[in-house]
């Protein structure tokens, strides 16, 4: 063997004496390479099963949404004949309440002109009298 190639040996020797340590430190970053890809991979697994729960829990709350939507559609449809009959009392009873202050407006110059009858000691409460002047005051309207 000749210089040249004794030469070009140890050159060859120091430079893979170089590469070790890169080739150590290039091991480990493939090695957490590997452990991030199964974490990762394990991550993909649980996102995965995250979004098929997500989507069972939207098809449930929708049809729980559904189910609301109906059952206020049908209270709704049995309020409005409600609704619509309150509304038909209520005008009723403006009608009369506007009848029954025409009457109690007309019936008051009467009232003061007409002597006062004695009220029987029999009658206790204040709607008994109430309602005798109110029986009194109808038969001299009727009159």
């Amino acid at each position: 063997m000749s210089w040249l190639e004794w030469g070009l040996q140890l050159l060859l020797l120091a430079m893979l004496g170089a590469a070790i340590p890169f080739a150590l430190r290039l091991e480990r970053a493939l090695r957490e390479i590997r452990r991030d890809r199964a974490a990762m991979d394990g991550s993909a697994q649980g996102l995965g099963e995250a979004a098929r729960m997500a989507e069972a829990a939207m098809v449930r709350l929708r049809a729980s949404a559904e189910l609301a939507g109906r059952q206020v559609a049908e209270k709704l449809a049995t309020a409005e004949p409600l609704r619509d009959d309150l509304r038909y009392l209520i005008e009723r009873a403006e009608t009369l309440a506007d009848r029954l202050e025409g009457l109690v407006r007309n019936g008051r110059p009467l009232v003061q002109e007409a002597p006062r009858a004695p009220e029987p000691a029999s009658l206790q409460s204040q709607a008994e009298r109430d309602l005798l002047r109110a029986i009194t005051l109808g038969a001299r309207g009727a009159r």
